[in-house]
């Protein structure tokens, strides 16, 4: 085997199968059409009225993936990230598409800022209490 043989077999394995970028995955988008905001710890939840996954052409595998998991379970952002074991902005993209074609929907987490202040809870308590 010349030296240009060698050297292209130690770049290709055969056992490692098909390799495919992040970015193939997303099309070369960073972001969802529609701009979804998604936290790491935001819910995702599988539509119960969703069309069957698989029989959309359009969609990847990675895409019917999310869909199934989240049929079992509702995960987190952050936790479909891990299973799948593909970059977080990749499935934030994936998300955003699925979300999109109505095949899931997301929970957003209550920002700290939007909670109500436990003091004022105490002060209607107490007088709620007095009357």
């Amino acid at each position: 085997m010349s030296a240009e043989g060698q050297g292209r077999s130690h770049w290709f394995d055969d056992e490692a199968g098909p390799v495919v970028r992040p970015y193939a995955m997303t099309r070369g988008r960073t972001t969802s059409a529609a701009q979804h905001r998604l936290d790491l710890i935001a819910v995702v939840v599988a539509e119960p009225q969703a069309d069957d996954p698989e029989a959309d052409s359009t969609l990847s595998p990675e895409h019917v993936d999310i869909v199934e998991l989240c049929r079992d379970a509702p995960q987190s952002v952050a936790e479909l990230s891990a299973e799948l074991d593909l970059a977080i902005g990749v499935v934030r993209v994936l998300i955003g598409d699925l979300v999109d074609g109505e095949f899931v929907h997301v929970n957003r987490p209550v920002p700290p800022a939007e909670l109500v202040d436990e003091s004022i809870l105490r002060d209607v308590i107490n007088g709620l209490r007095a009357l």
